[in-house]
């Protein structure tokens, strides 16, 4: 009898109490994304069906052999150089942009704002700058890319402006996210303790943060490579805008080798963020 009731007690311990509104909840996500592919008419049939198989297998056979004469493949070097430069100044552009903003919006840093006695002056500042970040980081690249085209004419200055604006704003949020949850109850209890700003910044919030700074600055770095991809097709130069003049030309080769290219840069970047992580353990 004890025996039957304690494997009872033990079988309602390990019993999730609000199961039935986690169920419920599932089925209503389900109900509700059955609903949202109706809306937006997303039908599977028509990408299977016999005539989308069929342009499907040409497109995929064009792609074969891969286009690999020294001149093209020369020029796809000298492309993919401009893309890494391209991703490299954006970032760093927006690098100028997103430090200063984090630094200004994080309420670890905020002296006012950990005792309690923020002011209407301060808030307010802080208000204005995370609305310039949400500003810049909602507008697409591909949007604020067509405008300085207009401006700067076809080029990489189009592209790197456009990734500077847009990363900028993110890399804002995002370094200020990591810096206030990587603080806490630590970073209040020096301020109280009296130290400046600056203490706090480099020798508490920096090095408790660092793999997470470095991991999502060199993932946005990625992203910027991946991004010059789509800047290229409206006249932002790299691999992107020599991508569209295969598409154009229907040349299936010079578009694997293109594809290729891209995928040997994003492996180049995850190694060269795991080599950072490693180093700096």
């Amino acid at each position: 009898m004890n025996l039957e009731l304690s494997n009872r007690l033990d079988k309602k311990k390990y019993e999730d109490p609000l199961w039935h509104k986690r169920f419920y909840i599932f089925i209503g996500l389900i109900i509700f994304f059955i609903y949202l592919l109706g809306s937006v008419e997303f039908n599977l049939k028509n990408l299977f069906d016999a005539r989308s198989v069929e342009v499907t297998k040409k497109f995929l056979i064009s792609f074969f052999p891969p286009e690999i004469s020294s001149e093209f493949l020369i020029l796809v070097f000298d492309e993919a150089l401009v893309t890494i430069a391209i991703a490299t100044v954006g970032l760093i552009s927006a690098l100028l942009i997103g430090i200063p903003a984090a630094l200004l919006i994080c309420n670890s840093l905020s002296f006012s704002s950990v005792e309690g006695q923020a002011s209407i002056v301060s808030k307010s500042f802080r208000y204005a700058v995370r609305l310039i970040l949400i500003f810049l980081r909602s507008v697409p690249e591909i949007v604020w890319a067509l405008l300085f085209v207009r401006v700067v004419g076809l080029g990489p200055t189009a592209a790197i402006i456009a990734i500077a604006l847009t990363y900028g704003g993110m890399l804002g949020k995002v370094y200020a996210e990591i810096l206030e949850s990587g603080g806490g109850e630590i970073s209040d209890k020096l301020v109280f303790n009296g130290l400046s700003r600056g203490q706090i910044l480099f020798y508490v919030l920096i090095p408790q943060n660092i793999l997470e700074i470095v991991s999502y600055t060199v993932y946005r770095w990625e992203c910027a490579v991946r991004s010059t991809v789509i800047l290229g097709f409206v006249g932002a130069g790299g691999l992107g805008q020599q991508l569209e003049n295969s598409m154009k030309m229907f040349a299936g080769g010079e578009i694997c080798t293109l594809l290729m290219a891209f995928i040997i840069l994003v492996w180049f970047s995850d190694w060269l963020s795991k080599s950072l992580r490693d180093q700096i353990v």
